[in-house]
């Protein structure tokens, strides 16, 4: 309705200029009978409420449908009444969402193949890393550990990129299954072992029970529990400590930890962290930061259902937790 009355207040403010400047000549003339006078202007006003009634019940269903928000693309197929000015707004609505979901399916196309592209790149990019490796084990100390120093960040940096390239399509990438997390965390120590020993900071490993077992996705998971871990050594490096990962349950919820007892993080910066590219006051110390692991952690996280948390102090480390809702959580036998 107040759509309706602005596009027509012009046409009621002329109609009451016309039958004032109308009744101005006649009254000018000499005419001076005022019930006809009144009667011929009560006339006009009839037939323009007629008319403006009659236009808005004709064509409600038209401008309600201006009026209110679409709620998805799909309600801009819908159709409203059998008038030409709404039968025009059907069509190029038709129109807009065709070419919409043609300029869609071109950029899906586009991502698709960036994404194939990065996928083969980073696996022909493992091979000669592995060859470097090979040729390393027959070098003596310190250039052999050096190199695979050197080849472990590569490594790193390849699967950050090749996980950013697939966060654009994760939704296709999940693979939701029983998930035991026991195992999952003894995976990803043993991947990790040469950067413990590296860096002289140890794993602690404990749980309250055997075989909590979640729904999740393998792959995520393990890469998101890499970047926790990854972050925690690095950030306790050259301190000689240990890192916690624990498993335990609370209020029917099944969570993983990860607690180091390194520099911890700002309290500025702790709402910032989780932000792509941002690495912060310790970024600036450790430069090997890229401010990129903490963002795809918490994107896969929460793209898998799952909350991640942060508490940290300056100079007493930092914990994060991945908490499994009470539905994810299978079993613990």
């Amino acid at each position: 309705m107040k759509l309706f009355l602005k596009e027509h207040a012009l046409l009621i403010v002329v109609q009451i200029i016309q039958f004032f400047v109308i009744l101005s000549i006649y009254f000018l003339d000499g005419y001076d009978r005022l019930l006809p006078a009144l009667y011929a202007v009560f006339l006009g006003f009839f037939f323009l409420g007629g008319y403006l009634i009659y236009h808005y019940y004709s064509r409600r269903l038209f401008y309600k449908r201006l009026s209110n928000e679409l709620e998805s693309l799909d309600q801009s197929l819908q159709k409203t009444e059998q008038t030409p000015i709404s039968e025009a707004l059907d069509h190029l609505l038709k129109n807009q969402y065709k070419h919409y979901q043609e300029q869609i399916k071109r950029l899906e196309s586009r991502q698709a193949e960036h994404l194939k592209f990065m996928d083969q790149w980073v696996h022909q990019m493992k091979t000669p890393i592995s060859v470097i490796e090979l040729i390393a084990q027959n070098l003596d100390e310190p250039d052999s550990s050096n190199i695979r120093e050197e080849t472990d960040r590569m490594k790193t940096g390849l699967n950050t990129i090749l996980y950013m390239a697939r966060l654009r399509t994760i939704e296709q990438d999940f693979h939701i299954k029983p998930v035991n997390l026991t195992k999952l965390v003894s995976e990803v120590n043993r991947e990790n072992k040469r950067f413990y020993i590296r860096n002289q900071v140890y794993p602690n490993f404990s749980q309250e029970k055997d075989g909590v077992t979640v729904e999740t996705d393998e792959k995520w998971l393990f890469f998101s529990l890499s970047q926790l871990i990854n972050n925690a050594v690095k950030y306790s490096k050259g301190k000689g400590k240990t890192i916690n990962i624990s498993i335990y349950e609370k209020a029917g919820e099944a969570i993983l930890e990860v607690k180091d007892y390194g520099v911890g993080i700002p309290e500025t910066d702790k709402r910032r962290v989780f932000n792509p590219f941002y690495t912060g006051e310790n970024g600036r110390k450790f430069r090997e930061s890229t401010g990129m692991g903490l963002y795809l952690t918490k994107e896969a996280i929460e793209h898998l259902g799952h909350r991640i948390e942060l508490e940290s102090k300056v100079d007493e480390g930092s914990t994060f937790r991945i908490i499994f809702t009470a539905t994810q959580n299978l079993t613990s036998v």
